[in-house]
């Protein structure tokens, strides 16, 4: 069984939507990448899309758009992205199963690359998602 790099739940899909509505006319959606930094190593990165790049992954849901960069597809495969509101912070989670550490403040990770041999093993086919 295939699935896409990353799936949304209704929160973080909200939540793009009302970036979307609120961001004027050319916005489309975002775009989740990675990028080094933080003490952990790397961060994620999120833009707003208003021309998408043919190279990156599409993820769609209840109107929402999610363009992945395609450096990032590796270390995203399985990811679960949300959409939180705390007390103290909101703003997009990401569950990562290629997640090995985070910083104590919770704002950089340590990622590694998807294990593509294991995916196979499992059966798990990676299909883009557009």
């Amino acid at each position: 069984m295939g699935f896409a790099v990353m799936s949304l739940t209704d929160a973080a899909a909200s939540r793009v939507r009302s970036i979307v509505e609120n961001a004027g006319a050319d916005a489309l959606g975002i775009r989740v990448g990675i990028k080094k930094g933080g003490c952990a190593g790397m961060e994620y990165a999120v833009d707003l899309v208003t021309e998408p790049n043919a190279k990156d992954d599409l993820i769609e849901r209840d109107g929402a758009k999610v363009w992945v960069a395609p450096e990032a597809v590796l270390y995203l495969l399985g990811t679960q992205m949300d959409f939180e509101v705390t007390t103290l912070r909101s703003g997009f989670t990401f569950n990562n199963p290629n997640q090995t550490s985070a910083c104590g403040c919770g704002e950089s990770v340590e990622l590694k690359p998807a294990d593509l041999a294991a995916l196979a093993a499992r059966g798990d086919a990676v299909v883009p998602a557009n």
